[in-house]
């Protein structure tokens, strides 16, 4: 008996020695775990909020993500308008052909993400939209060729996928857990100078209203994103993914300490039902709203600026027909409250088509419900962002 408590007692001290050389040497294997989605879509993803990181170097944390971030070439043909005066001798004697009419081919650059090892890759729909080809150039200098999975104009993401396999995917991290001033790095290939990792903080989390996207939760940060950048990643100080570059608030062109990053929570999500789907789809009930204004409160007597104003419903839509009017101020979605109408936008995407939901609204002081019977949001609103049709 003596001889299997020792034998058991030797087998416990060389597993925590491994278990210590493994924490000590290479912590990164200890720290996400594999997870399988659909379709053959794997990722990696870190457990409850990572390491802060230390604030002598990122090399680490840079270390971690480089591998997994891409960088996007697109080329497409555009044709040119052709003048009446190309017609005219005396007119093409003096300026010649520079009104050729004749397609030109259009290159653009962009960044990318591996978000799986057989070869998916998350960027923004805008650096591929309306590409003929498209080029993967990854950090190990392989170029590959990969076609559009599917794209989401809406958050402006699309998934990519190139014929490779036993990549270096990026570690997920958990976005909700971002506190404005974390620290981050941003990824990718500005002006195509080539990889290039910039640092900076979370500025501030939750941006909406920038008419960038229909439906916009951004991480804003200070770190340097340029052109080029788009698509590309936005780590934590452990590497981890917490982003997708988007765009910048820019007067120049070029950073100025504002960008915005789709948070990885929405990507993740979006990404998942393309590949399972090939497109998004979200909820619809037929109204269009707007944000109380201080004058809007006072009007129908609110004591709160909480809800969104209906300013308008569809006639013969899901909220007709369930008795919503025009006036009336939705304040909760299931019993979620809404706080302005970007937050409605929000709640109702992710209402699944053919299910019921209640809607809690205010009207003239009386409190009303009402079940709606959900819809399909429509493709052709991603061209009517503008209008906070939901």
């Amino acid at each position: 008996m003596r001889k299997y408590w020792l034998l058991f007692a030797q087998t416990v001290t060389i597993a925590l020695a491994v278990l210590f050389v493994l924490l000590l040497l290479k912590p990164d294997l200890l720290r996400w775990q594999t997870s399988l989605t659909t379709d053959g879509l794997t990722i990696r993803q870190v457990e409850g909020r990572t390491a802060s990181g230390s604030t002598d170097s990122f090399a680490e944390a840079a270390r971690h993500a480089t591998p997994a971030v891409v960088n996007v070439f697109t080329k497409k043909q555009v044709r040119g308008l052709r003048s009446p005066l190309m017609d005219d001798p005396v007119f093409r004697h003096f300026f010649g052909d520079r009104f050729d009419p004749r397609p030109k081919e259009v290159s653009n650059l962009g960044s990318g993400v591996i978000v799986s090892a057989n070869g998916y890759i998350l960027t923004n729909h805008h650096v591929i939209d309306g590409a003929d080809e498209i080029q993967i150039a990854m950090s190990n200098g392989r170029t590959l060729p990969a076609k559009v999975v599917g794209t989401d104009p809406e958050t402006d993401l699309a998934v990519l996928k190139i014929d490779a396999d036993k990549l270096p995917a990026i570690t997920f991290g958990q976005s909700d857990n971002l506190r404005v001033g974390d620290w981050v790095l941003a990824i990718g290939n500005p002006f195509g100078v080539g990889q290039t990792v910039t640092l900076g903080i979370v500025s501030a989390l939750g941006r909406s209203h920038l008419g960038i996207n229909t439906f916009e939760n951004f991480i804003q940060t200070d770190a340097a994103i340029n052109p080029g950048n788009s698509g590309g990643a936005l780590v934590d100080a452990a590497g981890n993914l917490v982003g997708i570059n988007s765009a910048i608030y820019s007067r120049t062109g070029g950073s100025q300490g504002i960008g915005f990053a789709i948070p990885v929570s929405l990507a993740r999500q979006v990404m998942e039902q393309i590949v399972r789907e090939g497109s998004v789809t979200r909820g619809w009930v037929g109204i269009e709203v707007q944000d109380l204004s201080p004058e809007l409160m006072e009007s129908f007597d609110l004591k709160t600026g909480e809800g969104a104003l209906i300013a308008g419903v569809l006639k013969s839509g899901p909220a007709d027909r369930a008795g919503v009017k025009p006036g009336d101020v939705l304040v909760a979605v299931d019993g979620k409250p809404v706080s302005d109408s970007s937050s409605l936008l929000n709640l109702i995407a992710v209402l699944k088509p053919g299910e019921t939901a209640r809607l809690s609204v205010a009207r003239k002081n009386n409190s009303l419900e009402f079940d709606v019977k959900v819809a399909r949001r429509p493709p052709q609103l991603a061209l009517q962002s503008e209008e906070n049709a939901n």
